[in-house]
C-alpha cells in the first residue's frame, strides 16, 4: 500500500540527510520524496511517499517523530487531498510531427516551455496516472530527456466560504 506523508521540519541543514539517512538504515525505501520551504520561512515541508502495510506507515512516523528537528509528521493519504507531479519533458519533435505532438500537449492541459529545431521541452503536473500516461503517449516520439519531481500533497480544506459569508462544507470538489 502507497502511503503519502508531510513531514513539517525546522529549516536548517542536515535535516534531508537525517531523515533519508534514518530511513533507509530501517529499510524503508522512498518512492517519492520533495522538500522545499514553507510560509514560515524557518520551517520546511518534506512530502514523501512510502510503501507497505499499516505497521510500516506506523513505524515510519515514530521514527521520524524521535528526530528532534521534525515538529510535525502527517499521513496526508489517509485524509481527503490533492497531490501533483511535475515534469519536464524534452521530446524529438520533427516538422512533421509537431502537430501531433501540440494536439497532445493541448488535451493533457501541458505546457510547451521551449522550442527548438528538432526538439520541443513539455511541462506537465498532474496526478502521477496522468504524467505516466502523458510519458506513454511520448514515447513513440522519442523522449530526449525527462526530469520529474517528487510528489506534493495538500489536505483539502474542511469548509469552503460561500460568497455571502456563510460557510459550506466541501463535497469533493475538484480543480483543473
Amino acid at each position: 500500500m502507497r502511503h503519502v506523508l508531510s513531514a513539517l521540519v525546522q529549516n536548517v541543514p542536515g535535516v534531508l540527510a537525517h531523515v533519508a539517512g534514518m530511513l533507509a538504515s530501517r529499510g524503508y525505501n522512498i518512492d517519492s520524496l520533495a522538500v522545499g520551504e514553507t510560509e514560515q520561512p524557518e520551517l520546511s515541508r518534506m512530502t514523501f511517499v512510502v510503501v507497505g502495510d499499516d505497521n510500516v506507515l506506523e513505524q515510519v512516523r515514530k521514527q521520524l517523530e524521535k528526530i528532534v528537528t521534525v515538529v510535525r509528521v502527517d499521513d496526508i493519504g489517509a485524509k481527503d487531498h490533492v497531490e501533483r507531479d511535475l515534469m519536464l519533458l524534452k521530446v524529438k519533435a520533427e516538422p512533421g510531427t509537431r502537430t501531433e505532438i501540440h494536439e497532445l500537449v493541448k488535451i493533457f492541459r501541458a505546457r510547451i516551455v521551449d522550442v527548438g529545431p528538432d526538439e520541443l521541452m513539455i511541462e506537465l503536473s498532474g496526478q502521477e496516472k496522468k504524467v505516466i500516461a502523458f510519458i506513454d503517449m511520448m514515447r513513440p516520439f522519442g523522449i530526449i530527456e525527462l526530469v520529474r519531481t517528487g510528489r506534493i500533497a495538500m489536505v483539502r480544506s474542511v469548509t469552503r466560504p460561500l460568497g455571502s459569508g456563510g460557510v459550506k462544507p466541501a463535497v469533493g470538489y475538484v480543480a483543473k
